[in-house]
């Protein structure tokens, strides 16, 4: 008898900070006996699924012509079927499960209930509270303090569901449930329009709701909240008693009933708030010339239409089979931008407002999948400016709703409701709508490219500002907004927003920085401030208690750090313009072509200074024309640059370096070109270090040498260390990869060619020598040229070396090639590595910034103990991709962002199931992307664990074979995961402790022993993360100009990475040594695992062992006293001392 299985399918795993599942899966479990549970469905039917024995006929059974239309469907809609299945997995991870259903449905029932029992009260007047107990507040800000009315308690008229919930569009993770009270109409007046009196009275009636619920034992949490931030619609949280009370939430709205009020009362021209009333001053303008309040009309018109919308989205619903799920994927879409939350956000109601309008006006078609209603979406949001040209749903308008170009008087963005009456992006500033656009743009970009993961990049992905934005900066201090209503005379706006100071003063601040930075940004974006949510006991928060406000700038990379602001013409009429705007910094100048103009020059000298202009020009608008201090102004753009900041009177962060590098050494590449006299001529002079890509973490520096505190050497004219002195001053050599013609007089063995090689760097020498003056030392493998203050270190290769290396003769007389570690190394260090760094060196002219985010990870990867598992090639390579595959961003263009990107990648890229392709110079086509993937898979197993591929290395991710290891990788996608966390914490929320070097700074918890080094014998101790306050003389005369010829330095000598080498020469088998090489004064040891388990005794293997015998077993272990004194003994001078944590390991 055939034993019947049950099978669960679990649901595609999503990323945690997205979509996850709510608590119903967990509490099934949990509450899950031992035995197999059987599943129900809703016709309480058990599902079991038998193995199912298909005949030769069902087996080749033609496909039907449903199963034929999908795979149509597939073939011409997506890049692969992959793409349809992880919609469809994701509409049903985000959908609403029954027993999640039955929940809200109850609790709705419940509320309902208690609501149609709310007790009557005596009539009085709106400003008398005393019938409300003391327990409950009213959720409104009584300004000004009174108003006239009466005003009574009663039953709602009627109770229903309204928004996403009855409309099946209603998602996890925050599922909210809105329910509408309606106010009886005896509670209303209709002249209750005027000065807030409905807007206090809704809020009462809310409260009396509120003090009734209270006392149910069947409600859990109650907290007041407002509509997306405006403050005249408050509305009532509640969610249910115990377990159930983090997983929905039940929003109660209240609202006059329908046609209460004649909406052409809310015409956006007219006004309902009095200026008398308001200001408590007598006016002296009549009714008719009061200013227009367009958003409290819009507010208060809102609440008569939530039914009426309801009704017109479900009858679009009926006609549109896939309009619930078009929804769902735009309000994921949205979600991850952060644009569906706070005051003037593109909510989900909106989101299906625009998909209705598309199928009106025949867009988009009934018939459409929901990914196609998506993509419809997106690509008319992208095309379309409603800031310009609104849009209305209103077939057929009374003759009293406003026109189109009436509701743009009033409002930035313009959406009109079916009614004709309502803007329902009143409250949306131009700003938003435009970063809307802009997604929108940039999700149509990468949506058809083969070569991105379009889902993931699409709906998966979070784009928070600080990882969007490349500047962000915030205003901090909320109140100062009020100086600058008063400074910009915005009285008719403020009494229009009800006192809200802060969303009168948005729109002129926006104007204004936008007028500002003009050219050198692309999008201005501000974040939405969350709703407020308060305990039902306490009075409404007031409006400085909102969290800071922040700005994103996306900068245009070609001028945001011109230091010059150019004008028109002094004679011009727009001077006095641009005169008022800049204010006294601005000035006639004269300029090279003849021209006198109007112009701002700001200060910046290193490329570091350059990149902080948007802050003065900032600060400087907003004291000028808004009275906020600079103390107000937090800008968060470049904090993080901190870590590789370096120079004393200027600040820079290694672009400047950097250039002189590079300019020295194309002179010498210039010179080397037209050297004479050779055997050979050169055919290719290739740079081979990070420093001529500017990526090198601290460029090497010109330096003039103080020739007192060095030892001279007596065979050659070579400065030594002096014993006693403190280690010299660290000076990198920059390799040089010259390529001499091939020619048939090269010999076919390996130790000529290093002969003929050795030659060749003894003729360079004396010909440089003798032609240009410059100091150098030829060795056997390459030829140290000291000039300007730099060393290169030049290495002369002929290209069939490492053939020659891999070619062998065996015992038979026959030619064998076999591939070895010599041959690869020489590969790569005269190959692979120049063609690395010259395609590197192209991107950093593309991208300003490429040079900068590659110091900052690479500083941040030494920091953590990294730099030997993902070596600087590795890090290069990862920040490339970055620039080159940006999707869902746009390349950054700011250091800061950049590396928050770098730590986002690390820690969140699949690494086991998919290969990092690097598109370099953009050879690879969407074909052999395809099939870097598929020789990936075939060969996973084999290939290193983190793969990265590029158009010349697609299958053996040649940066990545020797390490990392999967141990090492995790860890760093751990320390990653935690650093980002921390740094985007902190860069955000300006009370917590500004202190961005607490992400370089490693945890030395998990490691045995502790090598404590003396900081006199650590070269690049300067560079620390923290460096010491007292610095030692290293034989380098500061602010110094270097000079030609001398005596050769002390070249590439750096006592600490001398002795590491030495550790793991010695004890590699037995631990792992990890140190910061940028100045670490402490080296960490982790023992290995495996090398404590007793080895049988052999003499051959005794080194650094003692030995054990139990009964006649002879074992070996290793002799840890010994080994540290080793330690002692091998840094003799440099170690001060071995911290041994003995508690760590077992003996």
């Amino acid at each position: 008898m055939k034993k019947k299985q049950i099978i669960t399918e679990e649901p595609a795993e999503m990323h945690p900070s997205d979509f996850s599942h709510d608590d119903d899966d967990e509490e099934e479990q949990l509450d899950a006996p031992v035995k197999p549970k059987r599943i129900k469905v809703s016709e309480e039917e058990e599902v079991v699924y038998h193995p199912v024995k298909l005949s030769r006929n069902d087996l080749y059974r033609p496909p039907t012509a449903e199963e034929l239309n999908h795979l149509k469907e597939a073939e011409s809609l997506f890049h692969c079927s992959l793409l349809k299945m992880q919609m469809e997995e994701l509409l049903k991870e985000v959908a609403l499960s029954e027993r999640k259903k039955q929940q809200i449905d109850s609790f709705v029932k419940t509320v309902t209930k208690l609501l149609e029992t709310v007790p009557a009260s005596p009539e009085v007047e709106v400003s008398d509270l005393s019938w409300l107990s003391g327990a409950v507040k009213v959720p409104f800000l009584l300004v000004p303090r009174t108003t006239k009315g009466r005003f009574h308690m009663a039953p709602p008229a009627s109770i229903d569901l309204i928004g996403s919930y009855p409309l099946g569009t209603c998602i996890k993770p925050h599922v909210r449930v809105d329910l509408l009270a309606t106010i009886p109409a005896d509670i209303l007046h209709p002249k209750d329009v005027l000065n807030q009196r409905y807007p206090r009275k809704r809020a009462l009636y809310l409260a009396g709701l509120a003090q009734h619920l209270k006392s149910s034992p069947d409600i859990g949490t109650m907290r007041y909240s407002c509509l997306h931030g405006n403050r005249l619609q408050p509305i009532l949280l509640l969610t249910p008693p115990g377990k159930d009370s983090s997983s929905f939430t039940v929003c109660v709205h209240v609202c006059p009933p329908p046609g209460f009020f004649k909406p052409s009362r809310f015409h956006p021209q007219r006004n309902n708030i009095r200026t008398e009333w308001y200001t408590g001053l007598q006016a002296s303008h009549s009714e008719s010339s009061e200013p227009p309040t367009p958003h409290y009309n819009s507010s208060v018109l809102g609440d008569l239409l939530p039914r009426a919308h309801l009704q017109f989205l479900s009858a679009i619903r009926s006609q549109c089979s896939a309009f619930s799920d078009g929804i769902t994927l735009l309000k994921v879409w949205l979600h991850q931008r952060e644009l569906d939350q706070g005051t003037g956000c593109f909510n989900g109601f909106l989101a299906s407002m625009l998909l209705a309008y598309l199928l009106m006006t025949h867009r988009i078609s009934n018939t459409m999948t929901a990914y196609q209603l998506l993509r419809n979406s997106l690509n008319y949001l992208a095309s379309t400016d409603l800031t310009v040209s609104g849009i209305s749903l209103a077939k057929d308008p009374d003759s009293t709703a406003p026109s189109l170009v009436e509701f743009h008087n009033a409002f930035q963005v313009v959406f009109v409701d079916p009614s004709g009456h309502l803007n329902m992006c009143a409250d949306m500033t131009a700003c938003t709508y435009k970063q809307l656009q802009h997604e929108a743009f940039v999700s149509m970009q990468f949506w058809d490219d083969p070569t991105v993961d379009g889902f993931h990049c699409l709906l998966m992905t979070p784009k928070p500002m600080i990882r969007t934005s490349d500047h962000v900066f915030q205003l901090c201090d909320l109140v100062k907004l009020q100086a600058s209503c008063k400074k910009q005379n915005l009285l008719s706006e403020l009494m229009d927003h009800s006192g809200n100071y802060f969303l009168t003063a948005l729109p002129f601040i926006l104007s204004l920085l936008q007028q500002g930075l003009g050219q050198r940004i692309r999008l201005l974006t501000h974040s939405l401030s969350p709703d407020p949510e308060w305990s039902v006991e306490s009075e409404a928060p007031k409006y400085k208690a909102q969290p800071p406000l922040s700005f994103g700038l996306l900068l245009n990379p070609e001028l945001v750090a011109s230091v010059l602001e150019k004008g028109p013409p002094a004679d011009s009429p727009k001077a006095a313009e641009f005169r008022q705007l800049w204010g006294s910094r601005s000035e006639l100048r004269r300029f090279q072509d003849g021209a006198i103009t109007e112009a701002v020059l700001w200060d910046g000298k290193s490329a570091y200074q350059k990149r902080l202009v948007p802050k003065q020009i900032i600060t400087h608008l907003l004291q000028l024309h808004a009275d906020i201090p600079e103390s107000c102004v937090r800008f968060v753009g470049t904090m993080v640059d901190d870590v590789i900041l370096t120079g004393n009177e200027v600040p820079t962060t290694g672009e400047e370096e950097s250039l002189v590098v590079v300019q020295s050494y194309d002179d010498l590449s210039r010179k080397l070109w037209k050297l004479e006299d050779l055997p050979l001529s050169i055919t290719a002079v290739q740079g081979a270090h990070p420093a001529l890509r500017y990526t090198q973490v601290f460029p090497p520096e010109p330096v003039k040498l103080d020739y007192s505190f060095f030892d001279r050497g007596k065979a050659c004219r070579s400065l030594l260390p002096k014993e006693g002195k403190p280690c010299p001053h660290y000076i990198t050599p920059i390799t040089v990869i010259c390529h001499m013609e091939g020619s048939g007089k090269w010999p076919h063995d390996r130790i000529a060619i290093r002969h003929i090689r050795a030659a060749f760097h003894i003729s360079l020498a004396e010909l440089l020598k003798k032609h240009h003056n410059y100091t150098c030392r030829p060795c056997p493998t390459h030829l140290d040229v000291w000039k300007e203050g730099l060393v290169f270190r030049i290495q002369v290769a002929y290209h069939r070396e490492p053939q020659v290396l891999r070619e062998s003769v065996n015992a038979e007389g026959l030619l064998v090639v076999r591939d070895n570690e010599e041959a690869q190394a020489l590969e790569m260090a005269t190959i692979h590595k120049p063609l690395l760094t010259s395609t590197l060196h192209g991107l950093q002219q593309q991208h300003s910034c490429f040079g900068a985010v590659c110091r900052m990870a690479k500083r941040w990867l030494a920091a953590q103990l990294f730099s030997e598992d993902i070596t600087e090639d590795t890090a290069d390579l990862l920040v490339a991709s970055l620039f080159l595959h940006p999707a869902p961003f746009s390349p950054p263009s700011s250091p800061q962002v950049g590396f928050l990107r770098f730590l986002r990648l690390l820690s969140a890229f699949d690494w086991r199931n998919n290969p990092l392709v690097v598109n370099l110079n953009n050879q690879l086509t969407a074909a052999e992307y395809t099939e870097i993937k598929n020789d990936f898979m075939a060969s996973r197993e084999s290939l290193p664990v983190m793969f990265i591929a590029t158009p010349k290395d697609k299958k053996l991710s040649l940066w990545t074979r020797r390490a990392p290891s999967v141990q090492m990788l995790q860890r760093a996608m751990m320390v990653a995961a935690e650093s980002l966390k921390v740094l985007e914490h902190q860069l955000m929320d300006g009370s917590q402790m500004q202190d961005v070097r607490v992400i370089m700074r490693p945890p030395l918890d998990a490691y045995d022993v502790l090598i404590h080094l003396n900081p006199k014998q650590v070269p690049l101790l300067r560079h620390a993360v923290d460096p010491p306050a007292v610095s030692f003389s290293r034989g380098v005369i500061a602010e110094s100009a270097a000079q030609p010829g001398g005596a050769l330095p002390v070249i590439d000598y750096n006592p600490v990475s001398l002795y590491l080498t030495e550790l793991r020469d010695a004890f590699g088998d037995l631990a792992l040594f990890f140190c910061d090489p940028y100045g670490g004064t402490v080296i960490s040891v982790l023992w290995k695992p495996k090398a404590f388990v007793p080895a049988p005794f052999k003499t051959s293997q005794m080194a650094a062992r003692s030995v054990e015998v139990t009964g006649e077993e002879v074992k070996t272990i290793p002799n840890v006293e010994a080994i540290l004194e080793d330690f002692h003994v091998m840094g003799k001078g440099l170690v001060k001392s071995v911290e041994a944590r003995t508690e760590k390991w077992m003996l």
